[in-house]
């Protein structure tokens, strides 16, 4: 059977589980997971035990990932990527940021190394972070970003994704797996220490409750006690993410999960200028790219999440049955930070390095309703087979921010040669408090999707409508919009499949033009042609792809009447993408490429994309010799970009990262560097006059044992 063939289960609700012994035969990227049944749970007699099959199912989406529907991936005529559970920990990935580097089409840390936040683009284009299926991130700096070891997968669906979600990017969107309860009993504790006196220590305890295994508990903590390569800069974290899975009947399960997160620190991007990074200052110097041009005393982000997600699902029968996602989620944030201010629309420096500072302090805060309820179907009509997916879901969504903002304010500046810190305001020198009214947001969706089969034609058709109620506070838009996608594959004889698909996106733009009316919603949409190749025989992958992306009604400003803006900006974006995985004998194997050509309205390129990216990444588990030994190795290389006005050329750089560990049945033991050679480097500068400086050489030894 091959690895991507549609499996049917006569329980499809239970968890997959990954066994040490069957992941070297797993295919990386592909979602691929090993799903064993829990025979305790089945209510079977011994010798019925004795005598249960093992089923292996590969290269299969869960019900809960970014297309909402369990098709494996050789059969979606769209570009998906997937980091698993193995290759984030082979890659020794520590935060999400860094889940994004070894995806085509994908700049991860694009705005260099961040502590507030994991910045992402995909092809070409800022998108949203969702978790199970759920959006998890609105507006900027108002809640946690989400920890790593709380995860199972990371994928990134890329292209406009509205059919699915409503308002989104054209650029597409990430969607994170949350660990779930799971039918066999595993515990686990692991401590890590690496450079920059990074110190974690971290456990996953889950398995049934009960003999009957009708109920699965997970418990998952994190404590986190970390400096940075920025002094002064501190990433310290608490998470607790408790969860329990009840399963009524065979054909039931409900799960509760929580989630506690309370981050501590300071940001770490300083927002350098452009003179003395990438340009020399006026007295020829260049500072120390890892300076903290903010004060210790004042400088703070800390963050705090607590969010209760339900996850249900019910089978009516063999071939019908429905899902459902639901989240409350509180999220709040303490920001202050100063940073060198503009002048000129630029940072300036005097020759003697002095520059003046902004000081900003926010509190910021957010709360999230939401629900998404599907009904999906398997059935055929005459030659035709049809998998169905019916979906209604809301979104109540509540930010605010509130803040004191003095612009360069006089006598607060600093040395970025020779930084002397204490010199702070006082609450009344910062100015006005700025206290805005909360920003609403609310979205009612209706989709529709059917892939339908014909022979070794497969074709997908999407609709959705969309009610998006938007209030700032001072502003209040309805918009009404209809999103619709298609797709087309045929399966050729070999393990060739071409395909071809169009999708489209909205996104609300709140105000209004000069003469009264209401802006018109964003609009993106996308062709994509390629083709998905599994050489027969084998667990590869390779995917080619083409796209071409169109975004309209962006807001510029209106040149006829000053202060109002005008619905006149677009975006377009060419791009090629190439992803191969696969394994061969021992090793795992994994490489990228991706071209993206993009242009706005005004004639320049978008700021802080990579015209040229490429990595690859190969990972060694000697099955004969060295039984347990690892290894891992990958290079990436990230091309030159632009300011968004063409005149500023931040430099291309390439980097090594490597692993070498040993496991068994109780414990792994690895030590993961990323940034090998430790390169200095710095990951984009902007127009207005920001520079971003990379991430260091991190060094991070792990051990984790089971019990």
């Amino acid at each position: 059977m091959s690895v991507f063939s549609r499996v049917y289960s006569s329980r499809p609700q239970l968890r997959p589980q990954v066994r040490p012994q069957v992941r070297n035969f797993l295919l990386s990227g592909l979602a691929v997971s090993a799903l064993t049944m829990n025979v305790s749970a089945l209510e079977l007699s011994d010798e019925e035990k004795e005598n249960i099959e093992e089923i292996i199912v590969e290269g299969e989406l869960s019900r809960y990932s970014a297309t909402k529907m369990a098709t494996p991936i050789f059969e979606t005529a769209r570009s998906i990527s997937i980091e698993d559970q193995q290759q984030l920990l082979d890659k020794g990935v520590l935060e999400l940021a860094d889940a994004y580097v070894y995806a085509p089409g994908v700049y991860g840390q694009s705005y260099g190394f961040a502590t507030r936040g994991d910045w992402v683009k995909v092809r070409g284009l800022n998108v949203a972070e969702y978790r199970d299926s759920l959006q998890a991130l609105f507006g900027n700096y108002n809640n946690t970003r989400s920890h790593v070891y709380t995860l199972e997968q990371v994928e990134i669906l890329k292209g406009p994704s509205s059919v699915l979600y409503g308002q989104g990017s054209p650029g597409g969107l990430v969607n994170v797996v949350s660990k779930r309860p799971e039918d066999e009993a595993s515990r686990e504790v692991v401590a890590e220490y690496g450079n920059f006196n990074r110190k974690q220590i971290a456990a996953d305890l889950t398995g049934p409750l009960d003999d009957a295994g009708k109920f699965l508990y997970r418990m998952i903590a994190v404590y986190r006690d970390a400096d940075t390569q920025i002094d002064h800069v501190e990433d310290d974290a608490v998470v607790f993410a408790p969860s329990i899975t009840w399963r009524p009947s065979m054909s039931t399960n409900i799960t509760i999960l929580g989630n506690y997160q309370d981050y501590n620190g300071q940001a770490a991007a300083q927002f350098l200028p452009h003179e003395g990074t990438i340009f020399p200052a006026p007295n020829g110097q260049y500072m120390d790219p890892n300076v903290f041009l903010g004060e210790p005393e004042f400088d703070r982000y800390d963050t705090k999440t607590k969010s209760i997600t339900l996850l249900a699902d019910h089978n009516f029968s063999a071939s019908w049955g429905m899902e459902a996602t639901a989240r409350y989620t509180k999220g709040e944030a303490d920001y202050r930070q100063s940073w060198p201010s503009f002048i000129g629309g630029n940072r300036y420096i005097d020759d003697e390095g002095n520059v003046l500072r902004t000081f900003y302090q926010s509190d910021a805060a957010s709360d999230q309703y939401a629900a998404d309820v599907r009904v999906r179907g398997e059935f055929t009509t005459g030659r035709l087979e049809h998998n169905l997916l019916v979906g209604i879901d809301y979104q109540d969504v509540t930010t605010d921010n509130d803040y004191y903002y003095p612009f360069a304010l006089p006598g607060f500046g600093i040395n970025v040669f020779n930084p002397v810190y204490g010199n702070v305001p006082t609450v009344a020198e910062l100015g006005p408090y700025f206290d805005n009214p909360e920003t609403k947001n609310e979205q009612v969706g209706f989709s529709i999707q059917d892939q339908v089969r014909v022979g070794r034609l497969l074709v997908t058709l999407g609709l959705r409508g969309d009610k998006v109620k938007s209030d700032t506070g001072t502003a209040t838009q309805d918009d009404k919009e209809l999103s619709t996608s298609v797709g087309f594959m045929y399966q050729l004889p070999g393990g060739f499949s071409p395909y071809a698909s169009f999708s489209e996106s909205f996104e609300p733009v709140v105000g209004t033009k000069f003469d009264g009316s209401a802006y018109d919603p964003q609009k993106g949409k996308q062709y994509e042609v390629g083709i998905k190749y599994q050489p027969e025989g084998t667990n590869a992958l390779i995917t080619v792809s083409y796209f071409d992306i169109d975004q309209s009604n962006l807001v510029t400003p209106d040149p006829d009447h000053p202060g109002f803006s005008v619905q006149e900006g677009s975006v377009t974006i060419k791009g090629v993408e190439f992803e191969a995985l696969g394994s061969v004998g021992d090793f795992t194997l994994e490489g990228n490429y991706s071209h993206l050509d993009t242009e706005t309205s005004d004639g320049f390129r978008l700021d802080s994309i990579p015209a040229h990216q490429a990595s690859s990444w190969v990972t060694w588990r000697p099955s004969d010799v060295m039984l347990g030994f690892k290894a891992g190795f990958g290079v990436r290389y990230i091309g030159a970009s632009w300011d968004g006005a063409d005149n500023i050329k931040t430099p291309s750089y390439t980097l090594a990262d490597a692993m070498v560990g040993y496991e068994t049945d109780r414990f792994d033991l690895s030590l993961n560097v990323h940034n090998l050679t430790d390169k200095q480097y710095i990951a984009t500068c902007i127009a207005r006059g920001d520079c971003f400086i990379g991430k260091d050489r991190t060094v991070v030894a792990r051990l984790a044992v089971k019990f």
